[in-house]
């Protein structure tokens, strides 16, 4: 078998890196020195409230597209064809929803990290949960995002490893500590735009050497790579049609709907209609990064047909196929592999940059300001900026100890991908279930995050998949995320069928695609039956701002009498022949971002205030398998 075959880089694609790096850094600098100067939270966490929604949008987009997406999908359709393409699918209601229920709701409540929700809606103790597993998911995430794609790009081009990971990691943290949320989102923006030009060039120039995209789309049918609809049912499958287009949306929904890095690009938008509109127009971008990477794929597979480099051993793992691929078809094009490499970390500093932001938000709002109410909003402004450059500088720590892992690294990218259900189901029940309450959204948090841990390590254990450092890489991206939509490659020796699996190897079998939905359902389920049994809510007794009357809306041709039995005793305004709400309080937060237990709290008793209630609108993923799973990022 032929040994791994080592392309090496020009000085233009040298200076087209670096030219990446420069940018971005020049963006920090700028809203660091400009405006505002980043002198308050508001500014630095969430950019001022100041961003319309096509910044917002492009940036939404930056996060879930990581370093490993850009890597991941290519080699997946390479492997087992165009199926995984159906989870486009998904992104109808993966993004409708949150437009609807989740982002209004948020930006109402004026609030700056989303765990501040489970404080208004259950307890300090809810909030605090959430938050700690936020944090251990991303801390876990962000290192390996940056570690796996350099380690990667050193195998197949001879890109010093540690100069890469140094200089992203230090990049990143600089215009991140600098410039604060705004500039994340203008270098998202710049990043987004390299992403595209970097892969369409690689199309383009592959498609053209195959003799044209018809002969690209040609091959790939004569060699069934181009799949039908798979109507089975059977969520053990691992892609069919039900898993990618309905298991993909809890995916998005914990990826778009509550993940902190997210939504804290949706309370920049300047009104609630921008945060919303940036959820419509990420929706085509989305279907157009998920077309280019399925056609990067096609194209592969046309130049290499079956005997592919890995099958050639030119490459050791699969996430190591597309940068092989990008070598050998552009090396008489000078600087072209460089924008290529500049396209796949642009994706990781997008995304690495989201999750600093994203823990200087929680650890600031959620962990340091509760417990010294009266400071000033400067130390405010620069505590969040050195948790920032903390942050950073833990991020490199984190691509060292990934670098030491060796056998175990495969688990660990594999627990971020299994968090984001859980914590999905916790907003899920606090919004659509007034009845539960603190005791069983914490219970059921546990008990989300056990089964996730089962499901996942065991699932892992079960296929024994080869433990290696290349063969797993986790994105965002993600589910996700962060997403991460991100998601999660594994890879593994074959593809075990669940046929004739029984008891607990039947149960790891389950697609990932319905991990996050398996989880968030184990949330909502445990925490309904221990808010029964420990005394549910009473519906008065809830805030109306707090909860979303899912059953008014889709029953909404009901008479008001009905609809009011489907509100669960939570006093809605009633209803016109329109179905919309009138949310009694709104919770007040102090200048420095503490909640106001003392004007409401999920299930103590609401004191309704003397003004007239303020009325809003609800509006409403053999040999080697690459499996990608979106997860919150």
């Amino acid at each position: 078998m032929a040994t791994s075959t080592v392309m090496r880089f020009t000085v233009a694609d040298y200076v087209i890196f670096a030219l990446l790096l420069i940018f971005s850094s020049v963006i920090g600098l700028f809203y660091a020195l400009s405006g505002g100067r980043q002198r308050t939270t508001q500014e630095f966490l969430l950019a001022g409230r100041s961003m319309t929604f096509l910044p917002v949008a492009l940036s939404l987009l930056a996060s879930f597209q990581s370093a490993v997406a850009i890597l991941g999908v290519p080699a997946e359709i390479y492997t087992f064809g165009t199926e995984y393409w159906f989870l486009g699918c998904s992104y109808f209601l993966g993004l409708l929803i949150p437009a609807h229920i989740f982002v209004p709701m948020f930006y109402r409540l004026k609030i700056t990290s989303t765990y501040e929700y489970l404080e208004l809606r259950f307890n300090k103790a809810t909030r605090l949960c959430g938050t700690l597993t936020f944090i251990f998911q991303m801390v876990i995430y962000m290192g390996l995002v940056l570690y796996t794609p350099a380690l990667a790009l050193n195998a197949v081009t001879g890109f010093d490893l540690w100069g890469a990971v140094l200089t992203m990691g230090l990049v990143c943290t600089l215009y991140t500590a600098l410039g604060g949320l705004k500039a994340v989102i203008w270098t998202d923006v710049f990043q987004t735009l390299v992403m595209f030009s970097g892969q369409l060039a690689v199309i383009i120039i592959g498609a053209k050497e195959a003799g044209g995209i018809g002969e690209v789309w040609r091959i790939a049918k004569n060699n069934g790579k181009i799949s039908g609809i798979d109507l089975n049912p059977d969520p053990f499958e691992r892609h069919t049609f039900w898993t990618l287009s309905f298991g993909g949306v809890f995916m998005m929904l914990a990826l778009y709907g509550v993940n902190q890095a997210q939504v804290q690009r949706y309370l920049s938008s300047q009104t609630e209609k921008q945060a919303i509109l940036s959820c419509y127009v990420v929706f085509p971008c989305q279907q157009l990064v998920l077309a280019m990477g399925c056609i990067l794929g096609l194209v592969m597979f046309a130049r290499y047909g079956e005997n592919g480099p890995l099958q050639q051993g030119y490459v050791n793992a699969s996430d190591q196929m597309v940068l092989y691929f990008v070598m050998d078809i552009l090396q008489h094009y000078p600087g072209l592999p460089g924008l290529f490499i500049a396209c796949l970390f642009s994706g990781a500093l997008s995304t690495i940059s989201s999750a600093f932001n994203s823990l200087a938000a929680v650890t600031m709002t959620d962990l340091v300001k509760p417990q010294y109410p009266h400071m000033t909003e400067a130390r405010a402004t620069l505590i969040s900026k050195c948790l920032a450059l903390g942050y950073g500088l833990l991020c490199l720590g984190m691509a060292y100890i990934a670098s030491l892992m060796g056998p175990v690294l495969q688990a660990a990218l594999s627990i971020f991908g299994i968090v984001g259900g859980p914590l999905l189901g916790i907003f899920c029940l606090g919004m659509f279930f007034p009845m539960a309450n603190s005791t069983g959204a914490i219970s059921g948090l546990v008990a989300g995050l056990i089964m996730a841990f089962w499901i996942g390590i065991g699932g892992l254990i079960s296929k024994r998949a080869p433990l290696s450092f290349v063969n797993a890489t986790t994105i965002q991206n993600i589910s996700t995320s962060l997403t991460t939509a991100t998601m999660t490659t594994v890879n593994l020796t074959t593809v075990a069928p669940s046929n004739g699996l029984t008891g607990l190897k039947k149960f790891y079998s389950l697609s990932y695609m319905w991990y996050s939905g398996h989880n968030a359902a184990t949330v909502v389920i445990v925490g309904l039956l221990v808010s029964f049994l420990t005394g549910p809510v009473k519906g008065e007794d809830v805030n109306p701002s707090l909860v979303f009357p899912v059953l008014r809306y889709l029953l909404f041709f009901l008479p008001e009498r009905c609809k009011e039995k489907l509100s669960c005793g939570v006093r809605y305004h009633p209803a016109s022949s329109e179905p919309s709400l009138q949310h009694s309080l709104v919770p007040t937060k102090e200048p420095n971002g503490v909640i106001n237990n003392d004007v409401t709290r999920g299930e103590e008793k609401q004191k309704f205030a003397s003004e007239p209630p303020v009325e809003v609108e609800i509006r409403k993923e053999d040999q080697v398998a690459e499996i990608l799973q979106e997860t919150s990022l």
